[in-house]
């Protein structure tokens, strides 16, 4: 208290001096509408810039929130369209499966070996389990290989191991995709009968022979093809749609009749 005192007495000209300035500016104001107008004017201008700056930062802070959901609308569009009977763009039958996606994020990516892994932040406790399939929102990356209670690991598509039934979009020829382990931008189907039709720039898909993903996702498009050594089928180049050294978040695809259809199988 002592201190207060101190200081008003030291600066106690500063204050009046601030006093008398503030009085006048209200006198100033209040009996000159011109110079009111003004200041309302001003003071519009500096609160709505206040305003603005301020729900520009809590936008940015909030950009982590948005973006999760925006995942969980884009899980929900993805499993509405995978398990329709229906394909709203042709009107052909899809699937028949029952298919529930679960949202994740990468955490490790590898794509510089011959066998690469990606790590994810989802696990068992998450509902995730072997052979769920793993898409991005520009096409298939993997197929899960390994789990724990909160994380999983999936082969990547750039794995010389990694084989995936695929077929072209527009039609029904289908072969084996797999990587050769040489560009990180290009895979290659095999075994695609030589009558088939093909054109650079076609599409190819998922071809839904398998029980891990849905017919008709997107894989890539054909960069260039050729007879194999046979010279009874076609070897293609395949450009992936998605960047596999730029994946951050992630859609896991679990087919909820596998176990059911695998029993049958036996």
């Amino acid at each position: 208290m002592q201190r207060i005192i101190y200081f008003l007495i030291r600066n106690k000209n500063f204050i009046l001096f601030l006093m008398l300035l503030s009085i006048s500016i209200s006198l100033n104001i209040s009996y000159n509408e011109y110079n009111k107008s003004k200041f309302i004017n001003s003071s519009n201008f500096i609160f709505s810039s206040l305003y603005n700056t301020k729900y520009t930062v809590s936008k940015y802070l909030n950009l982590e929130y948005q973006n999760k959901l925006l995942l969980e609308e884009n899980k929900n569009l993805k499993q509405i369209l995978f398990n329709s009977k229906t394909n709203f763009r042709i009107n052909e039958k899809i699937d028949s499966m029952d298919f529930e996606i679960i949202t994740g994020s990468v955490i490790k990516n590898s794509y510089s070996k011959s066998n690469n892994f990606i790590t994810i932040d989802r696990g068992s406790s998450d509902g995730i389990g072997i052979d769920n399939g793993v898409i991005s929102s520009n096409g298939v990356v993997g197929i899960i290989d390994k789990t724990t209670t909160n994380f999983s690991r999936f082969i990547s598509v750039l794995n010389t191991k990694f084989l995936l039934n695929a077929k072209f979009k527009n039609s029904n020829y289908f072969g084996v995709l797999s990587w050769n382990g040489k560009s990180i931008n290009q895979v290659q189907l095999k075994d695609v009968p030589k009558q088939a039709k093909v054109k650079i720039g076609d599409t190819i898909v998922t071809g839904g022979n398998s029980l891990i993903f849905p017919k008709g996702i997107l894989i890539g498009y054909i960069k260039s093809f050729k007879l194999d050594n046979s010279e009874n089928y076609l070897e293609l180049e395949v450009s992936l749609s998605t960047d596999m050294t730029n994946i951050e978040n992630i859609y896991i695809i679990g087919n909820n009749n596998v176990t059911e259809i695998n029993l049958l199988n036996e």
